[in-house]
């Protein structure tokens, strides 16, 4: 990725056009799945949340002692509520997606047709609705919006930083990661001290992490593109969209938790 500025500005005439114009619609096929995924994983998890919670009380589910599965004042799980947040399914609904990054997207780059992998990622988007669907449990509805536009605001800022500079941010891929496994572990390790210092520390480094990622793989996205292009392997470009699409999508997502972390008002 080094060298994709000097790569592109050799490209003149007719190639340099051509490349010019398919990066535009090669980076708007990236926001367009990218917005999509969201869209379905907010309304995923917004439906999933409405059915898991009732006002009723007589429809509530209750526990094997009888006793009414309450969320808040005035508030009680449904029974789909109940199998979702008490049961080990929690943990399939939670993990499923992971296990989808690590071991199912990979293969499908790899072995299937670009149609397909995009059906995978909208898939995957409605599986991070289900699992996403407790934070309305935990916090209140505005303070979800507040926080969503938010990190739109500040996504579209990032995103729009690593598409323009000049400055080559290859550099900062391998710390950047880095950085996101040091998170992973002091997040499981946090699961058992229960420190709310280093949640904070947590939620605040994880917001600089992933707003880093953000202008990254923006910049990595253009330039796969550029070094690509020329070669007319359109299938390929086709898939490395939808892979673009993902990475800014868990950017997007993940930069959201964190500063709700932040921002949120509980319930």
């Amino acid at each position: 990725m080094a060298n994709y500025q000097s790569a592109y500005s050799s490209d003149t005439g007719a190639l340099g056009a051509r490349i010019d114009a398919g990066l535009r619609a090669h980076m708007n096929k990236v926001y367009g799945t990218m917005s999509v995924g969201m869209l379905i994983t907010a309304l995923g998890a917004w439906a999933i949340a409405g059915l898991a919670v009732t006002g009723d009380m007589s429809a509530a589910a209750t526990n094997a002692e009888g006793q009414v599965l309450a969320v808040s004042q005035g508030e009680y799980l449904t029974s789909l509520g109940a199998l979702l947040y008490t049961t080990p399914l929690r943990y399939v609904v939670m993990f499923a997606p992971l296990a989808f990054i690590f071991f199912g997207f990979g293969a499908m780059m790899r072995n299937a047709s670009a149609a397909a992998l995009q059906v995978a990622f909208f898939v995957f988007s409605a599986m991070i609705g289900l699992s996403l669907s407790s934070i309305f449990l935990i916090y209140t509805d505005i303070s979800i919006v507040q926080t969503f536009l938010v990190t739109a605001i500040a996504f579209a800022g990032l995103s729009l930083f690593g598409y323009t500079t000049k400055r080559n941010l290859s550099g900062m891929g391998t710390f950047l990661v880095m950085g996101v496994i040091g998170l992973l572990v002091a997040m499981v390790l946090n699961i058992f001290i229960a420190s709310a210092a280093m949640t904070f520390a947590i939620s605040a480094i994880g917001v600089l992490l992933f707003a880093g990622l953000t202008a990254y793989d923006t910049q990595t996205i253009k330039a796969n593109y550029i070094a690509h292009a020329a070669q007319g392997d359109q299938e390929w470009l086709e898939k490395s969209a939808i892979a673009g699409a993902l990475n800014l999508y868990l950017d997007f997502l993940n930069m959201f938790q964190f500063l709700l972390m932040f921002l949120g008002n509980r319930e």
